[in-house]
C-alpha cells in the first residue's frame, strides 16, 4: 500500500471551499489536475473522472463515491482494470480552523499488485495534487475579494509610450 497526502491552508471558510470543490462543471476553468468530473454527488454513485498528472497522459476512471459529507469530506474509490490490480481511494477533507480559514487535505491510498512499480507515476500524481491545491486556494481566495476591488485591465488600457526627444533630432 502507498499513501499520498498533501495539505494547504485556504483563507476561506469550509462552505466556500466546498462550493468550489464540488462544482464539478467548473473544473475545466481552474483545475490543472482533475480535468473533469461527471455524475451525481451522492454516496454510492459512480462518477466519470478525467485526470492528467504533470508530464503524463490523461487518464479516465469511474470511481464510486464512498463518502459525501457537505463542507467536510468527499471520498471516492476507483480501480485500474480489475479490483486488486491498481486501486485508489481518493479523498478531500476540509478542516475548519475557526478563523475564516480552512485546512484542505487532499490524498489517496493506493493498493494492488502494480503499486510497487508505479513510483514515478505516483510522484507525478502527488505534484498534480499540489497543483490542484494551489489552484483551489487561488479560486477560493479570489472569490472572497469584493468585485469592486478586482481590477481588470482592458486591452485598450495599455501603457502610453513615452517619446523622448533629443536635442538636435528631427521633429
Amino acid at each position: 500500500m502507498k499513501h499520498i497526502e498533501t495539505e494547504i491552508v485556504i483563507s476561506s471558510t469550509p462552505d466556500k471551499v466546498w462550493e468550489v470543490l464540488t462544482d464539478f462543471e467548473k473544473y475545466p476553468d481552474w483545475n490543472p489536475f482533475i480535468k473533469s468530473v461527471k455524475g451525481n454527488r451522492q454516496q454510492g454513485e459512480q462518477l466519470t473522472v478525467r485526470i492528467q498528472p504533470p508530464e503524463s497522459k490523461e487518464m479516465r476512471f469511474t470511481p464510486v463515491i464512498l463518502k459525501y459529507k457537505k463542507n467536510n469530506e468527499l471520498r471516492w474509490k476507483g480501480q485500474l482494470g480489475m479490483k486488486g490490480i491498481f486501486d485508489g481511494e481518493h479523498y478531500f477533507k476540509l478542516i475548519d480552523l475557526d478563523n475564516g480559514q480552512t485546512s484542505f487535505l487532499h490524498g489517496e491510498n493506493f493498493s494492488g499488485i502494480l503499486v510497487p512499480f508505479m513510483g514515478k507515476s505516483l510522484q507525478k500524481t502527488e505534484k498534480g495534487f499540489e497543483q490542484m491545491n494551489v489552484a483551489l486556494k487561488q479560486r477560493c481566495e479570489q472569490a472572497n475579494v469584493p468585485r469592486e476591488k478586482i481590477q481588470i485591465k482592458k486591452a485598450s488600457q495599455s501603457p502610453k509610450k513615452k517619446i523622448v526627444k533629443r536635442p538636435g533630432s528631427p521633429k
